[in-house]
């Protein structure tokens, strides 16, 4: 089952990774994700857009 699209100011990797358990099923005990050790370095290179919020 694949997760829902990420909220605004999420990154879309990060929601993905965390709420789809089928994408770290294949490790095995104690292995890491080369994708999110990958991402945890080099940082979250795109974020879904928040909503524009205006004072008025």
């Amino acid at each position: 089952m694949a997760a829902k699209p990420a909220p605004p100011g999420e990154c879309p990797q990060c929601w993905q990774h965390a709420h789809d358990k089928s994408i770290h099923r294949r490790l095995g005990p104690r292995e890491d994700c080369p994708d999110c050790v990958n991402h945890m370095v080099n940082g979250h290179p795109t974020l879904a857009p928040k909503a524009r919020k205006g004072w008025w």
